[in-house]
């Protein structure tokens, strides 16, 4: 009920504030051309259909959808949320780009910046609790769950927060909390972490006290949740407290751990399954024929797509939907994306093939020994090829590892058919 009395229909007890505005630099050429969120991920998915599915799955029916960085992608796939049951008339999905204001016209500049620009959507719902949630992480959570421990602690705000590697501890917002879980310290990004419980990029807020730090930080370069909000909050007494999550969660923020992330799917016992009823992943699907494997084919613990047609050898791998696989051609340990040609005796071992390329008779990606990338080394490590998208690669050539390849290629690329290990060819203007 508002302040005069009257019933405000609109009224929402949680909604999900959905940051998917990432370009995913760390992906290097897989970002040139979408937003990280909107890369696919276990064959037919793509990133930000897992917290999407979450937020349905955990009875949250009012999400919006912060997009900035090439989104046209991701507007294509989310549509009006029909996948993810997200189509209502009191709520849904709404994607929220970057305007235009009457005074002037502002990019998001940080992660709360971005909230903040985005108040007169929340204040519609009137809400009791804002869930901020990341679109690029790989995991299954009940936030309601998580919303009921808030409660209980009468919190106003509660981080998830899961145990990592002391040695990876820099990496993240480190939270030290005592025997009640409440948070006694934060520390966004620590050079001597003093504890290893890792905030998640996961808050629920109290509305009135994330709305009263996102107006007094209003002013802040680069506003952010880690640096400044959560600063804010604990300067002014607020209670915190750190829910302690123990399940699969990924940051696919590298082309290392998106590789990993994807080879963990078809793991024999894997240890996050894409199978569970009781938790599913939605996804906008296209309506596509089955999958054809030829007689000669041979596939071993893959995960193939829809739509796909092998005629050679898929081993450890996952394919898109819609790619086709010829005759003699070898596929290990690697990951091929929708709408892939790749022709006869081709050799692929270890890369990434992006969305829409063609890899044409007799190449072969993954060969040689490591060297470190030319370019980029701490991009394009981990001894992977990397395919941007919409990429041609001509006929018999060999590609060596931690290498990246974007554009249509010729064979006159490739010095005496060859692209040495941690070389690259970019011939698509100016990505990185």
């Amino acid at each position: 009920m508002n302040r005069r009395g009257v019933i405000d229909v609109m009224k929402k007890e949680m909604i999900a504030m959905l940051l998917a505005g990432g370009q995913g630099s760390r992906l290097g050429v897989l970002t040139a051309d979408v937003a990280k969120p909107a890369v696919a991920f276990g064959g037919k998915y793509r990133i930000i259909d897992f917290p999407l599915s979450n937020c349905i799955n955990s009875g949250i029916d009012t999400v919006g959808v912060l997009t900035q960085y090439q989104p046209l992608r991701l507007n294509t796939h989310i549509g009006i949320g029909i996948p993810w049951d997200l189509d209502r008339n009191n709520g849904g999905v709404t994607v929220l780009p970057p305007y235009e204001r009457s005074n002037n016209s502002e990019w998001y500049s940080g992660t709360a910046n971005a909230i903040y620009q985005n108040i007169r959507y929340m204040e519609q719902y009137n809400p009791d609790y804002v869930l901020i949630l990341s679109g690029d992480h790989i995991y299954k959570m009940d936030y309601e769950v998580m919303l009921d421990f808030h409660k209980e602690n009468n919190a106003d705000v509660t981080i998830a927060t899961m145990p990592v590697p002391m040695e990876e501890a820099s990496r993240f917002g480190i939270v030290i909390a005592d025997e009640e879980k409440k948070i006694m310290e934060f520390e966004e990004k620590p050079e001597h972490p003093r504890s290893n419980l890792a905030s998640m990029g996961i808050y629920i807020f109290s509305w009135p006290v994330l709305r009263d730090a996102l107006i007094a930080m209003k002013d802040q370069n680069g506003c952010d949740f880690g640096k400044h909000i959560i600063p804010y909050c604990f300067e002014n007494k607020k209670r915190l407290f750190a829910y302690e999550f123990n399940g699969y969660w990924k940051d696919v923020g590298t082309l290392g751990s998106y590789w990993e992330a994807n080879m963990e799917l078809i793991d024999l016992i894997p240890e996050f399954n894409l199978y569970e009823e009781y938790w599913k992943i939605y996804t906008k699907s296209d309506s596509i024929e089955p999958q054809y494997i030829a007689s000669e084919a041979h596939v071993e613990r893959s995960i193939i797509g829809e739509g796909a047609e092998v005629y050679g050898d898929v081993e450890n791998s996952v394919i898109g939907p819609n790619v086709h696989i010829g005759k003699g051609t070898v596929i290990r340990d690697s990951i091929v994306m929708q709408d892939t040609m790749i022709g006869d005796h081709v050799t692929i071992d270890k890369s990434i093939v992006a969305e829409k390329c063609e890899i044409k008779d007799g190449a072969v990606l993954g060969t040689g020994e490591e060297a470190p990338n030319k370019l980029n080394a701490s991009i394009y490590s981990f001894g992977l090829v990397t395919v941007g998208e919409a990429s041609v690669i001509p006929e018999g050539v060999k590609i060596g590892k931690n290498t990246a390849i974007s554009g249509v290629t010729e064979k006159a690329d490739y010095p005496d058919g060859n692209l040495a290990s941690g070389e690259v060819i970019i011939k698509a203007g100016d990505r990185k």
